[in-house]
């Protein structure tokens, strides 16, 4: 009932110019990305309980108060970039369905990412209610690379047309990049263990996961390498296909960001995790899984519908008598 209600007031709402749905699903993939930097910058300043409680900020308070200091002010901050996420989100289902003719992929993908919103929201306050579990924290990080990628979905099938897909590669080659894909998640989930062993917990008294640093790097180490092979085999058989410029250019973007992550996460390790490094390997992070995201959907394209064609005869020509037939 209150999803039909709703569409009768959008109807009979004045009408009003309204941002086209694609950069308004390019602002949330953007913003989603940099609430991933802010939440990187919260626990690599030992804010992740500058707020000590949720949703209030303190028991008395929802914003943060000057007894707080910097850490109240930056943890709170991090929370209002949720809330502008929210609102950027409802701009897009607005915009999807104001859309003439609707499409109900693009109506879809922003309401996924809408609903995405407030779940990461009370994952964020159960991390503060467990006092910075690092796997709830691991958890709260991976709900924003699901977003990332309905975002990235929207904001791609917002320039497409309704036409059926066109495959521009083989079947072993999208074989290939699926596999490419799910190595690209292992790497990031791995990811998520590694920083859970680490020392950048959010806050001095918050525990860590237990399992050794050197172990669980190696083994994220290993996975990098096994993606980096694979997007190397990628590129190589793109170009022995003759692939299409954009799906080879994808491919060597992937390279190029999994390069830059992978020398950050080296230098990052051995010069002892470094705050601005371990900041810049999480925005790296978000730009791997991105690009990952770039090659899966560069391997097709979605035209158009054409117009199907007219069956009456044209006004300008006259029909053509019957010729007789010779006696």
């Amino acid at each position: 009932m209150a999803p039909h209600f709703a569409l009768k007031c959008l109807r009979t709402m004045p009408r009003v110019r309204f941002l086209p749905l694609r950069p308004l699903a390019l602002a949330s993939l953007v913003a989603n990305v940099a609430l991933i930097v802010t939440g990187a910058a919260v626990r690599l300043t030992g804010s992740g309980l500058g707020c000590p409680t949720w949703p209030r900020c303190t028991d008395s308070s929802y914003t943060t108060t000057a007894e707080m200091g910097v850490h109240g002010v930056i943890e709170f901050g991090n929370r209002m970039l949720t809330f502008a996420l929210g609102v950027i989100a409802v701009a897009c289902v607005i915009a999807a369905l104001l859309e003439k003719p609707r499409r109900r992929s693009r109506v879809l993908l922003s309401i996924a990412v809408l609903l995405y919103i407030p779940l990461q929201a009370v994952v964020g306050g159960i991390t503060v209610l467990t006092d910075l579990n690092p796997w709830v924290v691991g958890v709260h990080f991976l709900i924003s690379i699901v977003i990332i990628a309905f975002a990235y979905a929207l904001w791609r099938r917002a320039a497409e047309g309704d036409g059926k897909p066109v495959r521009l590669v083989p079947h072993p080659i999208r074989q290939l990049v699926w596999i490419l894909s799910t190595v690209s998640a292992a790497v990031i989930a791995l990811g998520v263990v590694v920083t859970g062993s680490g020392p950048h917990a959010g806050d001095l008294d918050a525990k860590r996961n237990g399992i050794d640093p050197a172990t669980v790097s190696q083994a994220h180490a290993d996975v990098v390498f096994l993606l980096i092979g694979l997007t190397v085999a990628l590129v190589f058989a793109l170009r022995a296909l003759r692939a299409p410029r954009a799906t080879v250019r994808a491919a060597v973007v992937l390279l190029v960001v999994e390069l830059g992550q992978g020398l950050i996460g080296f230098v990052q390790y051995f010069t002892h995790l470094p705050v601005l490094l371990v900041g810049a390997h999480m925005l790296g992070a978000a730009l791997v899984w991105t690009s990952t995201l770039a090659v899966l959907w560069s391997l097709r394209s979605r035209p158009e519908v054409s117009p199907p064609p007219s069956t009456s005869p044209s006004p300008t020509m006259p029909a053509e008598e019957p010729v007789p037939a010779p006696r």
